[in-house]
C-alpha cells in the first residue's frame, strides 16, 4: 500500500511537508507522474530570475502618479486642438504613454523595471507641463510684476517702490486692494525671481519671460526631488509636483514661490544629516546656500527657516552637546545669510528704503481680507468686525506657539517641521490656500527621507516633573496655542464698527444699480474713514467713488454717502445676494450690509 493511499483505495490529499530551515517544499508532480505542475517558488522578494521584486505599495505609488496625469489633460488637449493641432497630437501620444505606464505598473516583475516606469511617468508629466505652458504663458499679477521688474533690471532702473498701474488695466490681472482704499501696483518680492527673469526678458519681451522661469524652476525642482527620494516614493513626487496641475498652474502664472520650492528641496531632504559630526561639509554648505537663495526668492521661505533651524539645533545638540551644536548651526545660518545678502546687496545699495519696503510689502501692506481661513467669519458669515487686527495678532502668536512647541517636543513634531509653518496663515487676514499648497512637495520630501529614528536622540528642554506625563504635555501644547485662539475669538466676536442702511438707485431694467445712498453711523469711539466696495460670493469689487458725505466719520456721528460703482453700473448677480462693504485702515475694520434689489426709482 502506498503511503499516500487510503485502505479503501482512495488517495488522501496531503500538504507537502515544509522543508527544514524555511526552504521551499518540493513541487508535487502531476497525476501522470510528469513534470511539476508549477515551478518552485522563488525566494521572497525576488523574481523567478533572481532579480528584486517591487513592493506592492511601490506599484501603488506608480499607479497614483500615473492616474494623476489625467487631471486637466483633456482641457489642455481641447485648447491645443483649437490653437495648435500638432501640440494636441503630442498630448494624444502622452495619453498612450499614460495607458502604457498604467499597464506597466502592474505587469513589470522587477524593481528596476518599475523604477524605469516611474521615470517614464515623470517624463510624460514634464511634457504635459511644457504643453500647458506653450498654450497659457501670459501669467497673472505675480508674473506681470516680475516681468516688469526684470525689464527694469535690464535698463538699470530700481524695481522697488515703483508703481506700475498700467500693468493692471487688463481685466484678467488681479489687483491687490488695500484697507486704505487704494491698491498695490509695486513689486513686493525678494529679487531672485526678477534677476533670473532679466536675461530671459532680453529674448522674450513679454510676461512669458517670468512664466518660463517659474515653470522651469518647478520642473527642475521636481526632477531634483525625484532623484533624491527613495525609489518607491518617486512617482508620488511626480503626482504632487506636476500631476495634479496645482503647482503647474501657479508656475504658469509666474509665482516666485516656485523658485523657493526648487531651492528648498535639497534643504529639507534628509535635513537631520546637516552638520552631522559637527561639520557642515560640502553637502551642508550647499544646503545653506540653497536656503539663503530660497529666502531671496519668496517670503514663504522665511516662515520655514526658524522651524528648520530650531529642529536642526535640537538634533545636533542631542549628538554633539550644546557648544558644538550651536557652532555648527551658527555656521549653517551664517552661510545662508551670506547667500541671501549676496543676492540682495545690489538692490539694497541702489535704494535701501525702497528695498526694505519692497521685500516686507506682503507683511505690511494691509491688504483686504481674502482666503479660506477663520477671517471668513467676519467677512462672509457676519456683518463685520471692529477688531480685524486681532486676526493678525492671532496669526503671529500661532506661529510663535508652534515654534515653541517644536522646540519643546521636537522628537514628536520634527517630522512635521515642513508643515507647521503654514498653519499660522489659517488665522491671518490673508489666508488663501496658495500659502498652504505651493510648498506641499516639501512635506513629501521630508516625510519620505526622515525616519522617526533620526529624531529619537534630539535634545528637548527638560520639563518639570509634574509636566512629564502625556496629559500634562498635551496641556502644555494647548497652552501655547491658547493666546492665538483667544485673539481670533476676539476678532470674530467683535461687532461691526458701523451701522449702514443702504438704498439703491436701480437701473431701468432693474437688474443692477447705478448708485447707492447709504446712511452710516459710527458706533465706536474713534474716527473712521470708510472705503466702499461690493461683493457677491467671495472676493471684492473695485472701490466705489464717494460723491458726497463726510470723508471721516467722527465717533458716534452719522452721515449719508452717495456712492457710484466703477463704470457707473453694478449688476445684481443671479441667485446671489449683493453686499456693500465698508473697510477702514486705522483701525482695521469691516462692515457689510445687504443691497436690496428694490430701492429708489431708476435714474
Amino acid at each position: 500500500m502506498d503511503a499516500g493511499s487510503h485502505p479503501g483505495g482512495g488517495a488522501v490529499a496531503q500538504r507537502p511537508p515544509a522543508a527544514v530551515g524555511g526552504a521551499p517544499a518540493p513541487a508535487r508532480r502531476d497525476a501522470l507522474g510528469g513534470a511539476p505542475d508549477r515551478a518552485p517558488a522563488p525566494k521572497e522578494g525576488t523574481a523567478p530570475d533572481g532579480s528584486a521584486v517591487p513592493a506592492q505599495w511601490h506599484r501603488g505609488m506608480t499607479l497614483v502618479g500615473t492616474i494623476s496625469l489625467f487631471i486637466g489633460t483633456r482641457g489642455t488637449w481641447s485648447d491645443a486642438m483649437g490653437k495648435h493641432p500638432p501640440l494636441a497630437a503630442l498630448i494624444s501620444v502622452c495619453y498612450a504613454g499614460i495607458l502604457l505606464a498604467g499597464v506597466a505598473a502592474g505587469a513589470v516583475r522587477t524593481r528596476r523595471a518599475l523604477v524605469r516606469t516611474d521615470a517614464g511617468v515623470l517624463l510624460i508629466a514634464l511634457v504635459l507641463v511644457g504643453c500647458r505652458l506653450a498654450l497659457h504663458h501670459a501669467g497673472a499679477d505675480e508674473g506681470v510684476l516680475t516681468a516688469q521688474a526684470a525689464q527694469a533690471i535690464d535698463h538699470g532702473r530700481p524695481i522697488y517702490d515703483q508703481p506700475w498701474p498700467w500693468l493692471f488695466e487688463h481685466s484678467r490681472i488681479a489687483l491687490t486692494k488695500t484697507m486704505s482704499g487704494g491698491a498695490d501696483y509695486t513689486y513686493g518680492y525678494p529679487p531672485l525671481a526678477a534677476l533670473l527673469t532679466a536675461p530671459v526678458h532680453l529674448v522674450v519681451h513679454s510676461t512669458a519671460a517670468a512664466t518660463v522661469v517659474t515653470t522651469g524652476a518647478l520642473m527642475a525642482g521636481t526632477v531634483v526631488l525625484w532623484l533624491m527620494l527613495p525609489a518607491p516614493w518617486r512617482s508620488a513626487a511626480t503626482a504632487v509636483c506636476l500631476g495634479f496641475d496645482l503647482l503647474p498652474q501657479y508656475a504658469r502664472e509666474g509665482y516666485p514661490a516656485m523658485l523657493a520650492f526648487a531651492l528648498l528641496v535639497p534643504v529639507v531632504v534628509r535635513w537631520p544629516r546637516t552638520g552631522a559630526g559637527g561639520r557642515l561639509g560640502r553637502a551642508g554648505v550647499v544646503r545653506a546656500l540653497c536656503l539663503g537663495a530660497a529666502c531671496a526668492s519668496q517670503q514663504l521661505a522665511w516662515f520655514l527657516t526658524p522651524f528648520l533651524l530650531v529642529a536642526l539645533y535640537a538634533v545636533r545638540r542631542g549628538e554633539l552637546g550644546r557648544r558644538d551644536a550651536l557652532a555648527v548651526t551658527a555656521r549653517y545660518t551664517g552661510t545662508a545669510l551670506l547667500s541671501w545678502a549676496a543676492l540682495n546687496v545690489y538692490f539694497a545699495a541702489q535704494d535701501p528704503v525702497g528695498w526694505v519696503h519692497g521685500i516686507m510689502l506682503p507683511l505690511t501692506q494691509n491688504a483686504i481680507m481674502h482666503g479660506q481661513g477663520v477671517v471668513d467669519i467676519s467677512y462672509y458669515f457676519t456683518d463685520g468686525s471692529s477688531r480685524l487686527s486681532f486676526y493678525s495678532y492671532g496669526s503671529v502668536l500661532l506661529l510663535l506657539g508652534l515654534l515653541a512647541a517644536t522646540c519643546l517636543f521636537v522628537r514628536r513634531l520634527g517630522l512635521a517641521v515642513t508643515v507647521l509653518p503654514w498653519a499660522s496663515f489659517y488665522f491671518a487676514t490673508r489666508s488663501q490656500d496658495g500659502y498652504f499648497l505651493m510648498l506641499t512637495p516639501l512635506w513629501l520630501a521630508a516625510l519620505a527621507t526622515v525616519p522617526a529614528s533620526a529624531l529619537a536622540g534630539a535634545w528637548q528642554p527638560r520639563l518639570p516633573g509634574r509636566l512629564r506625563s502625556r496629559r500634562a504635555k498635551a496641556a502644555v501644547l494647548a497652552g501655547l496655542l491658547v493666546p492665538a485662539v483667544a485673539c481670533v475669538t476676539v476678532a470674530a466676536a467683535s461687532p461691526p464698527p458701523m451701522a449702514m442702511t443702504v438704498t439703491p438707485r436701480l437701473a431701468r431694467a432693474h437688474h443692477g444699480v447705478t448708485a447707492v445712498s447709504v446712511r452710516v453711523t459710527n458706533r465706536g469711539s474713534v474716527p473712521l474713514t470708510p472705503h466702499f466696495a461690493t461683493r457677491s460670493g467671495q472676493g471684492s469689487s473695485n472701490w466705489w467713488s464717494i460723491e458726497s458725505g463726510d470723508r471721516t466719520l467722527a465717533p458716534h456721528a452719522s452721515t449719508t454717502y452717495l456712492l457710484r460703482p466703477p463704470g457707473g453700473y453694478r449688476g445684481f448677480p443671479p441667485h446671489q445676494h449683493l453686499y456693500l462693504t465698508a473697510f477702514t485702515d486705522r483701525p482695521m475694520t469691516v462692515t457689510a450690509a445687504l443691497i436690496p434689489s428694490k430701492g429708489a426709482p431708476p435714474r
